[in-house]
């Protein structure tokens, strides 16, 4: 069945970018990416496109829109959001996530792995690209969920929370809201939580799934690879791998969304430079000492804060090191051109 544009997530954003020059190239949206090719959708069904000389696959995000002129990539049309961490490990790279994406479900689970503090990181990393978070705890049906779905309603005002079973049959009901036609959401969760279960039942698409451990509830044989596929509610869901490290960069303002209030607070301290422990007159302390705001929060602001500014401030010095040698590189060839 054929699709158009407006079913598969097109948008007057990306309607406006499209000018005369554009005249008999094809719009495509990535559903996967291969090393040097591309899976696509586009009006006239499913496709593969391969990019020019000129631009790297890693700089392509699944969700993302580009046009084509027969089998190859011309360009890549501005998005309207973007989900984006800094690569695993130590190196210096961004790792493109998902691309003009609604809506996060930000998934976890009433066991084990249940943990505000990666729940806070997901809840930064969409409130800075500009996308609604959901959380969706999983395994409802194996504990009490009421403890959690209250922990979790706790990191953010009006965060939308539901507590699933992703085996029964009405969860894709439940979250039939977020899903509908034209609408994108990604899954976003550690291994083992029931993505791919979660997956499965609002794509109806028969994904991998993996055992759970029960001695630390963690999960295998999961999600490879980032795809997107359609809800039969009319959106698209992006699966994604389990997330084993999130580290994040350039989320200033998620990070200043998500904590508010304590940014409030800490303009209101005696000194500027106040680091919020024993320093007189820091109303931070007061507001925790006065029982208003939960004192776990304040090391995981901090060290959100103390994370962001390290690697944005090294991603920032990669570029212009890169910048740097690319101007030497362009000298040395004109000296002897």
């Amino acid at each position: 069945m054929q699709k158009s544009l407006a079913d598969l997530g097109w948008t007057t954003h990306f309607a406006d970018q499209i000018g005369p020059d554009d005249a008999g190239l094809t719009p495509a949206r990535l559903a996967l990416l291969h090393r040097g090719r591309m899976d696509v959708l586009t009006e006239g069904g499913p496709a593969e496109l391969i990019c020019p000389p000129n631009m790297a696959v890693s700089t392509l995000a699944v969700g993302d829109w580009v046009l084509g002129d027969g089998a190859r990539v011309v360009r890549l049309l501005q998005r309207h959001s973007l989900l984006q961490r800094r690569a695993a490990g130590t190196g210096t790279e961004t790792q493109l996530i998902a691309a003009n994406v609604d809506t996060m479900f930000i998934v976890s689970s009433c066991n084990a792995d249940f943990n505000e503090g990666r729940l806070e990181r997901y809840l930064v990393l969409a409130h800075a690209a500009g996308i609604e978070p959901v959380v969706v705890l999983t395994k409802a049906d194996q504990a009490d969920p009421a403890p959690y779905v209250e922990a979790a309603r706790a990191l953010s005002q009006d965060l939308a929370v539901l507590a699933v079973n992703a085996k029964d049959p009405t969860v894709a009901a439940a979250l039939a809201r977020w899903c509908s036609a034209g609408q994108t959401v990604v899954l976003l969760g550690s291994s083992g939580v029931g993505k791919s279960t979660l997956a499965n039942a609002l794509a109806g698409a028969n994904l991998a799934t993996g055992d759970i451990r029960e001695d630390d509830a963690k999960g295998r044989h999961t999600t490879t690879a980032r795809f997107l596929l359609p809800i039969p509610q009319g959106g698209w869901l992006i699966d994604t791998p389990g997330v084993r490290e999130l580290q994040l960069t350039d989320v200033a303002e998620g990070i200043g969304i998500l904590f508010s209030d304590l940014a409030e607070l800490a303009t209101q301290c005696r000194f500027r430079d106040c680091q919020h422990g024993v320093e007189p007159g820091c109303a931070v302390q007061a507001a925790i000492a006065a029982g208003t705001i939960d004192p776990a929060r304040l090391p995981r602001w901090r060290k959100l804060v103390a994370e962001e500014q390290a690697n944005s401030g090294a991603m920032a010095m990669a570029k212009t090191r890169a910048a740097g040698k690319f101007t030497k590189k362009s000298a040395a060839k004109r000296r002897f051109n």
